[in-house]
This record gives C-alpha cells, structure tokens and sequence, in this order.
C-alpha cells in the first residue's frame, strides 16, 4: 500500500456551499436489538414525547446562526424507532422545521419504522404531517432468523406492515440484512426475493458485521464464512437487478428515478445538520469544514438541548472523509465534486488518483473517481490511498 503522505494546503475555499440536509434522531426503542450499535434506548414507561420534541426544536434552534438562509434538501427522522412517537409528535417537530428553515419543494421527509410497531392510523398520520418517504426495517422474512436477531416482529407481521404502509406511501425502503446466524445462501436469496416481490421503491441490503459494545460482540453468534457472505451480496445483487432495481450504493438498490435523496447527500459529501441525543453532523463555510455532535444520553440532551460540541475537519483529513462516502457509490462521483464539496485543490490528489487506477481499484477515467469491480470488493485497500 502507499507510503507517501498527500501534501495539502492549511486552509479550505469553498465557491459555493454543499446542499444541506437534516437528520432528526429518536433514540428509543421496545427493546435493543443485540447488534445494534447505535444510539438506541429501550423505552421505559411513557416516552418523554413533548420534551424530547421541544428539546429538538431548541437544538434546531441553537444551529440556525450556522446555516442562516440555506435551504435543506431532506429531512430523516430516524432512531432507534421513530414509530413510537405518536403522528401529533412529528406533525408538531415537522411544522417547527418549516417555520425555521426554508424546505426544497418537495423535499423528501424520511421516517423509520418497524414491523413491530406499525399501525395503518399512525402511517396516516405520519403522511398527513409531512412524511412522504417510509423506511421498514424488514431484515428477514424469516422467522427464526428474526428470533437470532432479537427482533420483535414476526415474518407475518412484517408482511402486514408492508402492505399497511402500501396503502399510504407510494415511496417505501425495505431494510434487510444477510450473514444472519445460521443463514445459507438460499436463504438469503429468498429474502431479497420476497422483498422484490412487493415492488416498493427502494431495498437496502446490509451484511451483518458484529461491532463493538454490542450484545453480539460479547456473545458472537455462529455466522455464515466470510465466502458464503460474499456469494449473498453477489446474489442479492443479481436478484435485484433483475426485478428492475439499480444498484446504486454499496447497500442501496432504487427503482429508477428513486434513489434515496438523503443519502446520496451523505455519500456525495454534502452537509446536514443533526439534531437529538447522539446526533452528528457536518457543516460547510467559507474557509472550514467542522463538525458537530451532541450529548447521547436522552435525559442528558433534553436538560442541555442547544449544547454543542464542535470542531474542524483538519484540511489533511478531508481527501479520506470525502472518499469514505463517495466510492461507496457504484457510479462514483465527477471528478470536480471533490473539490466542490472538500474546498480542496483537485490537484491535491492526482496523484494518488493516478496510483489507484494502476492498481485496478478506480476506473480509468479523468472525468470520474469511480470504483472498479475490484474496487468495490476491496474498498478499504482502496481508502487507504488517501489516509491522511
């Protein structure tokens, strides 16, 4: 692997700022998952529903010097389980959003959702607030790999939820994983085939890895060999494309013109505010990239909503962050987005553009930085070019 260190000026000139979206984070949920990694809480009683919610409107609040008269391209309202708080609860966190900041016309609003939480009145009431974008977290329509996961929905309940949220949305994610205990190849495939079968906009199909300071990390269950992982994805993706969904991101497959709109923010660098316990998030001026976090746990948060901690990017650690997102993307990115969204001399990495294309891993291509087939399957050799 390279050796040499890239040389970079001390200092970011932006021409123009990235677009800007907005993640809100609803931290709890029925029970934790034992591979979830994420800032979750298991409900305890009553949610806190109004002072969480006030709590994020202060923290918008809080942020509005930064992002004063910039328009946001999305909002994802996501957790833990978002579903949990009632319609009036989004309803009331969306409208303090539009009175804030100026939306997109037809800005896509995200919410997350789970099987084991759906009802057809809330999914109403989440359109009638605002939502126009419904993300399901299937992962299996199968129930003893459900049962491994520590799921709390069944397959059947899963397929309810789907049609339940078909009634009411015309956009829709369905989340499934694969490298689950137990799991064969065929039965991956039968997932991801069950979840084509329904037609929704957009699948996301995501390999279990077992992370740190997670039940599975402790207790690591019996997974598929890294070989048979490999055959899933590669059979996912086969599968997929041939119910007529691009496949578009590492993990993300959208029917045409569907492709997830707040995501491709994150993976073409653009920046978002983040906004409740745990949230981060990346903003762009003039002559920095900073970014930004909050306290995670929610009592915590809601006692000091608008606290922020924030720092810069330094300058020498853009080039990676900016890769770490963009070739993710099976299409890559134009070659001039990097300097659009790190303020960054495109010259700053011929270099090891040029270093990278030799070895196979980017296409042989000025006018992109887009990943080979190779590339894509061994992505952190290729992040390593750009290590600061």
């Amino acid at each position: 692997m390279p050796q040499a260190q890239i040389q970079l000026p001390g200092s970011v000139r932006f021409a123009a700022l990235p677009p800007l979206a907005l993640y809100a984070h609803l931290p709890w949920c029925v029970r934790k998952c034992p591979y979830c990694d994420f800032n979750s809480h298991e409900r305890g009683g009553e949610l806190p529903e109004r002072e969480y919610v006030d709590a994020l409107i202060a923290d918008l609040e809080g942020m509005l010097p930064a992002v004063w008269g910039r328009r946001v391209v999305s909002v994802f309202i996501g957790g833990g389980t978002p579903s949990l708080f009632a319609p009036g609860s989004i309803d009331s966190l969306l409208a303090a959003v539009r009175a804030r900041v100026p939306l997109e016309p037809g800005a896509e609003i995200t919410l997350e959702a789970n099987p084991g939480t759906a009802e057809a009145g809330r999914f109403r009431g989440y359109k009638e607030a605002g939502v126009n974008r419904l993300s399901l977290g299937i992962q299996s329509f199968d129930d003893a790999k459900l049962k491994a996961l520590g799921r709390i929905h069944s397959a059947d309940e899963a397929r309810r939820a789907i049609e339940m949220a078909q009634a009411v949305f015309d956009n829709i994610n369905l989340d499934l994983m694969y490298g689950l205990p137990g799991q064969t190849v065929e039965q991956a495939v039968s997932d991801i085939a069950q979840a084509a079968r329904w037609g929704t906009a957009h699948v996301s199909a995501y390999q279990l890895t077992i992370e740190p300071n997670t039940v599975f990390h402790s207790k690591p269950p019996a997974l598929p060999s890294h070989d048979a992982a490999a055959d899933m994805q590669l059979a996912a993706e086969d599968a997929l494309s041939e119910a007529g969904f691009e496949h578009y991101e590492t993990s993300a497959f959208a029917r045409p013109r569907m492709r997830c709109r707040h995501n491709l923010n994150y993976w073409e660098f653009g920046d978002y505010l983040g906004i409740g316990a745990g949230a981060h998030g990346k903003l762009s001026f003039a002559d920095r990239v900073t970014r930004h976090e909050r306290a995670k746990q929610p009592r915590e948060y809601m006692a000091a909503a608008g606290s922020v901690q924030e720092k810069p990017i330094a300058p020498r650690e853009l080039p990676f962050e900016f890769m770490l997102n963009a070739l993710r993307l099976v299409q890559g990115v134009p070659t001039p987005l990097f300097e659009e969204r790190t303020g960054l001399p495109a010259g700053a990495i011929a270099r090891k553009l040029g270093e990278a294309r030799e070895q196979g891993l980017l296409e042989d291509d000025a006018s992109r930085i887009r990943p080979t087939r190779r590339g894509r399957l061994f992505l952190n050799d290729l992040l390593q070019f750009f290590l600061p």
